[in-house]
């Protein structure tokens, strides 16, 4: 049986920032009636469903928006489930499994935290696989800090480098009026705020929010009759790496070296052909190991790669458009966040932040440790 194409037919984000007043339960719901509201559709249309927080997520989310999907998936693998699950959408929709899938996430985090409620954290549901290393109390930002260090090590790497891709996001969150921080950043500010862990000051790292979003994924036959232009999906993968630090085999290479070899390879795309990049930032060297893990540079010239403004909007290779993570939103697991800004770029719908003749886009997301990696290579139609 031949595959379906299928391509992204709506996107759209839930309130964002500072959302006291609604749970994630509202902010998913939020958004995905503004995604499928965006595809031209209604929730009718609606066949499959994908969904992460609660009980039983797509389950609670169904009867909250009054729909009953015959398609659903709660795949969980950190910030990069959503290109994950939109792999496994994509699946579903192309053998004729289902027609229309709405995947939607939303935390309020930003929130909780600031009301005490606190979050908890992913290694305390690991007693037997990280033992070892919780007599250590290891936290999530000295994990990535420890890897950082060690692309230090071997490539001679600077500190300074990693500021450069804090500087390029807050200039690209200047043009997105929903971004959270957009006064200009330079490398002496992000080098001379609070330390954090070791090279990471409290700007090399991710921000906290509310907020959420969703897609609408369908087949051609469906995308052909939607509002907007379809978004092709043209290739996916996703890899698995490690969980336990002592188990990661390089800490300077990302798992996106396989998941991207195979969006890429399905795709027909290099790396070179791409137009505009949405990566995972929760910390600064997230993005380094991911454009060399993708192919964007060589290991370890990722430090110099990203000099030079190469990452902003009208760099060389545009990257997180909206802000990213570090800048414009992140509330706790943000790949959702990545293919909405996606799929702006690729409908020519990012305003002052819009990269010029952008037809080709590559989104990676990244989950746990650097753990598991999800790969989209996504075209304009």
């Amino acid at each position: 049986m031949s595959r379906r194409r299928v391509a992204i037919v709506g996107a759209s984000l839930s309130d964002c920032g500072k959302v006291e007043d609604k749970t994630f339960l509202q902010l998913m719901a939020q958004a995905a009636r503004r995604a499928i509201t965006d595809a031209g559709l209604t929730k009718d249309d609606v066949t499959g469903l994908g969904a992460l927080e609660g009980l039983t997520p797509p389950v609670d989310l169904a009867e909250y928006l009054g729909i009953s999907p015959t398609w659903v998936n709660s795949t969980a693998v950190g910030g990069s489930t959503w290109e994950v699950m939109a792999q496994h959408a994509v699946d579903a929709i192309a053998s004729g499994k289902t027609e229309v899938v709405v995947l939607t996430y939303a935390s309020t985090v930003r929130s909780d935290l600031k009301a005490g409620r606190g979050v908890v954290q992913a290694t305390r549901a690991l007693p037997d696989l990280a033992v070892y290393e919780q007599a250590y109390r290891p936290t999530l930002i000295g994990r990535y800090a420890m890897a950082a260090k060690r692309h230090m090590h071997e490539y001679g790497t600077t500190a300074e480098q990693l500021a450069e891709i804090a500087v390029a996001m807050r200039a690209n969150a200047a043009t997105n009026p929903l971004a959270q921080y957009r006064t200009p950043l330079t490398v002496e500010d992000v080098q001379a705020a609070q330390m954090v862990a070791d090279p990471f000051t409290t700007l090399h790292c991710c921000i906290r929010s509310d907020g959420g979003g969703a897609v609408v994924l369908a087949s051609e036959a469906v995308a052909r009759q939607c509002r907007k232009t379809p978004v092709w999906i043209l290739g996916a993968g996703h890899a698995v790496s490690h969980v336990s630090m002592s188990q990661w085999p390089d800490f300077t290479r990302s798992a996106c070296a396989k998941s991207g070899a195979i969006a890429f390879g399905e795709a027909g795309i290099k790396p070179a052909e791409i137009d505009v990049a949405q990566i995972y930032d929760s910390f600064t060297y997230t993005v380094l190991a991911t454009l060399e893990g993708l192919g964007f540079c060589a290991p370890g010239e990722g430090g110099a790669f990203v000099a030079n403004g190469a990452l902003k909007i009208d760099g060389r290779l545009p990257t997180n458009t909206d802000g990213g993570g570090l800048s414009a939103c992140h509330t706790g697991q943000r790949g959702i966040f990545l293919l909405v800004e996606a799929v702006r770029q690729l409908r020519n719908e990012a305003g002052a932040g819009q990269v010029a003749e952008a037809k080709l886009c590559c989104v990676n997301g990244t989950g746990g440790f650097m753990s598991s990696t999800g790969t989209m290579i996504l075209g304009a139609d």
